[in-house]
């Protein structure tokens, strides 16, 4: 199978339905915004440096990823496709919802209180991961008018609420594991 189609070279694209949609569609926006942040996270992954501490960290990661591709299959299925079929196929469970809150809870077990705000930061796997944290953010800002369509099921918009918290969560994390102080945000401060 080769990588280019030459089916896109118009500017539009199939979603899993078969539909032919214009790349600048709300559907086509929303999967590349959550692709986006699976290339973060990806790249917080590539940042890890080999530590059996790590290890846990890097799994979660790793299974997020996994997951963020089942929530891009939700997101190319409308549900309003007469496809029962498709729809079944890439339908999205609510488990991993359950599974980032106690992995929050985990780690915010050893980590210091937030009494400021920080900035993003730190070792470079945790600066990724912020930014994986701020794309996923957007990619909820996309999906909320298509979920408003009912074309979402709302366990998708739930997943990536939940996943921004992860990360901001599992930054800290990181930096917290590799002893790299988080900067406070300091308001009003000129240089």
């Amino acid at each position: 199978m080769k990588i280019y189609t030459r089916t896109g070279d118009t500017g539009k694209t199939s979603l899993f339905t078969g539909e032919r949609v214009n790349k600048d569609h709300a559907y086509v926006e929303a999967l590349g915004t959550v692709d986006e942040g699976n290339c973060y996270i990806g790249t917080a992954i590539s940042f890890l440096p080999i530590d059996a501490l790590l290890n846990t960290i890097k799994k979660q990661l790793e299974l997020i990823q996994h997951t963020l591709f089942d929530v891009g299959a939700a997101i190319a299925t409308p549900r309003s496709c007469d496809q029962d079929k498709k729809k079944e196929k890439t339908r999205f469970s609510a488990e991993g919802i359950e599974l980032l809150e106690m992995w929050i809870d985990e780690m915010e077990l050893s980590l210091p209180p937030l009494k400021q705000f920080i900035l993003p930061g730190g070792h470079p796997a945790g600066a990724s991961l912020h930014n994986a944290r701020s794309v996923i953010r957007r990619a909820e800002r996309c999906i909320t008018p298509l979920l408003q369509q009912g074309e979402v099921d709302p366990a998708v918009l739930m997943y990536l609420n939940r996943l921004s918290d992860y990360l901001f969560v599992a930054a800290r994390f990181l930096n917290h594991l590799l002893k790299i102080q988080e900067t406070t945000w300091q308001p009003h401060k000129c240089v």
